[in-house]
């Protein structure tokens, strides 16, 4: 065994042998929420915690997140925990450490979306790296979440999975026009992975859904026009997911509540 596998394997059984956390304070429900360091996963934790939830919150670098620690440092309920949904030996290892955790909601948003300047790219553009990545991040990355936290899942009283999706990954829905080919693609990639998911979640009485957040400004000083803002956004999520009842097990929703067609 090299330095660099003992160094990885310590790690990993420290990790183990810590008690889930201080922070997840009993008699409340809980939620981890992947991508949690900024946008639309920042205003998760926001309204989740203001609702009174433990809430888990990963992101890739915890040492960066600083809006994310600050709010943590306010908030008791925030635990930040490191997480890249490409490294399937960390999800391995943080689904041990919280083996005994019931987890009420597992809100996969983590996600990998284009640059403004390469969106529009045409065939000729597309840089298959960056396609490989996508389907990594926005699709493998999800599912292997779901296969790692599905008993933490199960276990809870409210068994919900949600997935963050978009309308462009939908052939109907999606803009008749040549853009987003790597992130169109990782998307579709999801969807169909979450419904081949959803005929099983049923027999496990978890209800899985999938929401698609709606064109909404992330960017800092950047405004796209007719986009709605993360609050908004969220806010509305919030009451979807909250009305979720197991007839909505498969569905593909928007942020309002209304049928997306797959």
């Amino acid at each position: 065994m090299n330095r660099l596998t003992t160094y990885i394997v310590t790690g990993a059984l420290l990790l183990l042998s810590s008690p889930a956390s201080a922070d997840i304070l009993p008699g409340k429900p809980t939620v981890l929420i992947t991508g949690s360091n900024r946008g639309i996963g920042l205003e998760f934790v926001t309204q989740f915690t203001e609702r009174g939830w433990n809430v888990i919150a990963t992101t890739r670098k915890p040492e960066k997140a600083e809006e994310l620690n600050a709010l943590a440092k306010k908030h008791k309920s925030i635990t930040v925990e490191q997480l890249d949904v490409t490294d399937h030996a960390r999800i391995g290892v943080l689904a041990a450490k919280y083996k005994d955790q019931p987890i009420d909601i597992l809100l996969n948003n983590a996600g990998l979306t284009p640059k403004y300047k390469t969106a529009f790219s045409p065939l000729d553009g597309i840089d298959f790296d960056i396609a490989l990545k996508s389907l990594e991040v926005n699709a493998i990355g999800p599912l292997k979440m779901c296969q790692a936290f599905m008993d933490h899942v199960k276990s809870s009283n409210q068994k919900k999975i949600i997935v963050i999706s978009s309308k462009v990954g939908s052939i109907p829905a999606s803009p008749k026009m040549t853009m987003f080919y790597s992130y169109r693609g990782s998307k579709a990639a999801l969807n169909m992975y979450m419904y081949t998911l959803s005929f099983e979640t049923p027999k496990k009485n978890v209800i899985l859904t999938l929401l698609s957040p709606g064109m909404v400004n992330t960017t800092e000083g950047t405004k796209i026009p007719n986009a709605i803002e993360k609050e908004e956004s969220v806010s509305k999520m919030m009451k979807v997911i909250e009305s979720l009842t197991p007839k909505d097990n498969g569905r593909f929703l928007s942020y309002d509540g209304s049928e997306v067609d797959w």
